[in-house]
């Protein structure tokens, strides 16, 4: 991991396989989340549902612990789908958006089910060349799925509203 980016001190992480390593060597309890970064999410560290505006009580966050119905599959390939299936966020939310791996405690679940953490502690950056390359290990894959990205394109829903 390099030391650089706008975060004081915060590393990047360079390359997927660095990544599986980190989290080969953490364990359980990693997150990805998709933001403009632990300057501005910590001092509010709380996110907010886009249709409600309800306040949650956590950041919304990835998980990356493997589930045990995932056996002996490669962790790269775990790694690679956790992060591909959020890199639409830039691209509908705001392009400044960027991942970053954490460290937290789970404090619930938000509308999307997805964890909501608390007592954030930032580990890194995730370099967009570790993006190209989780496309790129998804497209090795025999199955084919895609990013849930809910607008299609960044357009119209893709269901109509009631």
């Amino acid at each position: 991991m390099s030391r650089s980016g706008p975060e004081k001190g915060m590393a990047t992480i360079g390359s997927l396989d660095e990544l599986v390593g980190l989290l080969a060597a953490h364990g359980r309890g990693l997150y990805v989340r998709w933001s403009m970064g632990p300057l501005a999410d910590l001092p509010s560290p709380w996110s907010r549902d886009d249709l409600t505006g309800a306040r949650l009580p956590g950041l919304s966050a990835n998980p990356l612990d493997t589930e045990p119905w995932w056996g002996d599959r490669p962790l790269r390939t775990w790694v690679a789908r956790r992060l591909y299936d959020y890199s639409h966020l830039p691209r509908v939310k705001d392009r400044r958006v960027r991942p970053w791996v954490l460290r937290g405690n789970e404090a619930g679940r938000g509308p999307d089910n997805e964890p909501l953490v608390q007592q954030v502690e930032p580990l890194g950056w995730i370099d967009a060349r570790v993006i190209d390359e989780a496309d790129a290990e998804v497209g090795r894959q025999a199955g084919r799925w895609g990013p849930l990205d809910r607008d299609g394109a960044g357009g119209a829903p893709s269901r109509p509203l009631p």
